[in-house]
């Protein structure tokens, strides 16, 4: 697998997505990824392209093991600490850099993984060079808890405003939108 030096918003993305597919976040409707089928639903969603792949006899405990040291980087109080932990990620996988051109013809950075490396390893040198990136760029103040009430997601803010506010959108987001709505339905009822 080759990982590009400069789109650290990709391994951010997985490692948003990868933590928030827990049981930890989802305590209501359980472990996102409970198998070989689901982990290679969550690879096509995010059109990785891994050299491992997910096997009918893969187990699974190495990605849920891995996902809990992906969501201890990004609670980390520093930004040391969260570089240090990147760091760890990208030297289970990664050998040196390489300038390849890309699609139209222009030189950039690419990291490849190590032949043989296995998946976790492999989502870990993606995740690791995503969360140095988002260090880098952006700063460590963009790694954060979901400002839904009672939710335990974490995510990485790779947005340009660096406005966000729910580790999942669409969930999250929308919970607080509804029972905002309904709190004032509740006002205007009362003040009828």
């Amino acid at each position: 697998m080759l990982i590009s030096l400069t789109d650290y918003a990709v391994g951010a993305a997985v490692a948003t997505d990868l933590v928030n597919t827990s049981p930890t976040v989802r305590s209501t409707t359980g472990e996102a990824l409970p198998g070989p089928d689901t982990l290679a639903a969550f690879l096509a969603g995010h059109d990785l392209r891994l050299d491992a792949r997910p096997s009918p006899d893969y187990d699974m405990q190495q990605v849920h093991l891995f996902r809990r040291e992906v969501r201890a980087i990004l609670e980390t109080a520093t930004e040391e600490h969260a570089v240090a932990g990147g760091m760890v990620l990208v030297k289970r996988a990664c050998l040196a850099p390489v300038l390849r051109r890309d699609a139209d013809g222009g030189w950039q950075w690419y990291v490849p993984t190590a032949p043989g490396a296995s998946l976790p390893d492999e989502l870990a040198a993606l995740i690791g060079i995503g969360l140095l990136g988002v260090v880098r760029t952006l700063g460590h103040e963009r790694f954060r808890p979901c400002a839904t009430p009672g939710c335990r997601g974490v995510f990485v803010d790779t947005s340009r405003a660096g406005r966000r506010r729910y580790c999942m959108p669409g969930l999250c987001g929308n919970r607080v939108n509804v029972a905002n709505h309904r709190a004032r339905q509740r006002i205007e009822s009362v003040t009828r």
